[in-house]
């Protein structure tokens, strides 16, 4: 469920909509507007949105949106679900399949049929681990259950503990209720362990537990639990350093790497590009010749979520026509060697060369640069004024 506000800083809501919408069509989007008129609305619900209310919002007119929204959400995932099941859905994974050489793909099948053995992933940040995880989930017989997904990096100890295994009321400051975890609410399905690498080390004898023995306790609980949920996992880091380094336990790193798979990066799959390009473009949207060029030749250090970025960006700068170089952003001297990309220079040449790619590439539109380097106009104009 996305909240759009129709007045943004550096942009149009309205636009916003539609990018959305191509993201991902079945999200549900709720409009705030402090311009409510029919012809506003009209436009909102024609470009996809579920609802719209008028500014300042009542939070229980929201809370009531929203839970519509979440409802017709799941309920278009199921449909979606059941129909892929019933005409065997062969495009189903499309864009993970590109990216992966068919070794990989026997990889992905194998988890997929072992669907009581647990997974790990392996790769650099954006090569599609979690897309991944998501279509083993969806082959295996554990299709129908929950997939449930959380960041090892992005929680502290405390809380990461209390979303995996759940807490019982008053187990630590802000704990008013008890809390289901996400072992228990997966339990039959699927739990996507993200950067696993950066778990804490007093919360990974608990998952060895689970993983081991299916069996766990709440945050500050007492009752053993029981879970049948799969732990597929993922990590950027290189498991075996944070093992000798002390980082990461080995027992839980050898009972996790029986099922490996490593994603290569997209610079060392250059074949792979243009597939990928076209699968990941903006529905309508195309690209020229010369700007295939420039995505083979560039190193990606984003790899696939950069490049799926850089086409969204580029689409709304052509406009409706073919993508050109300039519509991409790209560095100019893309077509060099990574070793190239990769060469030390200081913070204020980097931040200069970016802005000036970024104004090249948008024929000195300062609204469209700032948009392309992911910052506001002001911070924009800010940054040329430290650099005159």
């Amino acid at each position: 469920v996305i909240l759009v506000d129709l007045r943004l800083p550096d942009g149009d809501g309205l636009a916003l909509i539609d990018v959305l919408r191509t993201a991902d069509e079945d999200a549900a989007i709720i409009v705030l507007t402090g311009h409510a008129d029919v012809p506003t609305a009209v436009k909102a619900m024609q470009r996809g949105a579920a609802d719209l209310l008028q500014k300042p919002v009542d939070l229980a007119a929201l809370d009531a949106a929203v839970r519509r929204a979440m409802d017709t959400v799941r309920l278009r995932r199921e449909v979606a679900l059941l129909r892929a099941r019933e005409r065997g859905d062969a495009t189903a994974g499309t864009i993970t399949a590109t990216a992966l050489q068919p070794s990989f793909e026997k990889l992905v099948e194998l988890a997929a049929r072992n669907d009581d053995a647990p997974v790990l992933i392996l790769g650099e940040t954006g090569t599609g681990k979690g897309w991944v995880a998501r279509r083993i989930h969806d082959e295996s017989r554990r299709a129908a259950q929950s997939f449930v997904e959380v960041n090892g990096a992005s929680l502290s100890p405390t809380f990461l503990e209390s979303e995996l295994f759940g807490h019982e009321k008053g187990a630590f400051t802000d704990a008013k209720q008890a809390k289901r975890g996400l072992l228990e609410i997966a339990s039959g399905g699927s739990v996507f362990l993200d950067e696993v690498g950066e778990l804490a080390l007093e919360v990974q004898p608990k998952l060895l537990k689970v993983i081991e023995e299916q069996r766990y306790r709440r945050l500050g609980g007492t009752q053993e639990l029981r879970s049948s949920a799969r732990v597929i996992c993922a990590t950027h880091r290189h498991l075996t350093d944070a093992v000798a380094a002390g980082d990461f336990r080995a027992d839980l790193y050898y009972r996790l790497q029986v099922l490996t798979i490593t994603l290569p990066p997209l610079r060392a799959r250059r074949d792979a590009i243009p597939d990928l390009a076209t699968a990941l473009l903006p529905r309508g949207a195309t690209l020229a010749p010369a700007a295939l060029d420039a995505l083979k030749n560039y190193p990606w250090p984003g790899n696939i979520r950069e490049l799926k970025n850089t086409l969204w960006r580029a689409a709304i700068l052509a406009e409706g026509t073919p993508i050109a170089p300039a519509h991409l952003g790209l560095p100019s001297d893309s077509a060099t060697s990574s070793d190239d990309h990769d060469a030390i220079m200081t913070l204020d040449a980097a931040e200069r060369r970016a802005i000036t790619a970024a104004l090249r590439a948008t024929a000195n539109n300062r609204s469209a640069a700032a948009t392309l380097l992911g910052i506001s106009r002001s911070t924009l104009y800010q940054k040329l004024k430290l650099l005159d």
